[in-house]
């Protein structure tokens, strides 16, 4: 009886063990996915900040002409 649930317990302590090891694996390429998602998005926000700052500024359309 003992013994049984010795081997009971090894068997589902190696099966944790591989769970764990597959969530860390897993944990891993999330973070790496984030990282580059990061370092694209903040590329994708440089680019934008050079676009608006070429583009003519949008304000000097909406004064008034000075014959008015």
């Amino acid at each position: 009886m003992l013994e049984e649930r010795i081997v009971e317990l090894e068997t589902k302590l190696s099966f944790q063990e591989d769970l764990l090891q597959e969530l860390n694996s897993h944990v891993v390429n999330q973070q790496k996915k984030i990282d580059e998602l990061t370092v694209l998005s903040n590329q994708l926000k440089e680019q934008y900040k050079e676009i608006v700052s070429s583009l003519p500024d949008a304000s000097a359309g909406d004064e008034v002409p000075p014959h008015y």
